[in-house]
């Protein structure tokens, strides 16, 4: 189309981007990589794309937490959760976060939801078990606990 159509309200052929980026697969890489400074960008560059992407919601709040944005992964993980109320994940991650911040009832919440419905994957079985002891231990009046489950 001509630059005079155009100037007339015609439209312009769009040409079809030769490679359409992949913002989550940049920011996962971007952590293995441990750039953990810029992952974040590109998971609000996917969350344009994909808002209600239960997934890129949870990778963007451990992305956060690991900078030290911890309102920020709160939020993440909230919204992760309105998305997709059985994330496991993002409710493990949240009710840690909610430990640091002093919240226990919340934390406590968070951890009881994590377990109703635990990951069924053998490798989280240290994640469950640190779960199922910072939970009793919370239960049973304690407030020094970790926030890493054991190796």
């Amino acid at each position: 189309m001509s630059w005079w159509s155009r100037l007339l309200g015609g439209q312009s052929k769009k040409r079809p981007s030769s490679r359409q980026v992949d913002y989550l697969s940049e920011a996962i890489a971007l952590e293995r990589q441990g750039d953990f400074d810029a992952a974040p960008t590109s998971y609000r560059l996917a969350l344009r794309d994909r808002p209600n992407d239960p997934r890129i919601l949870q990778n963007i709040a451990i992305a956060y937490s690991r900078t030290g944005l911890m309102e920020d992964a709160i939020r993440s993980y909230r919204r992760a959760l309105e998305v997709a109320p059985e994330l496991s994940g993002a409710h493990y991650g949240l009710a840690f976060l909610l430990l640091k911040r002093g919240d226990l009832a919340g934390a406590m919440s968070h951890l009881d939801a994590f377990l109703s419905n635990p990951p069924a994957n053998g490798e989280m079985e240290r994640w469950v078990r640190h779960a199922e002891q910072t939970l009793a231990t919370l239960r049973a009046g304690g407030t020094s606990v970790s926030a890493e489950p054991p190796l």
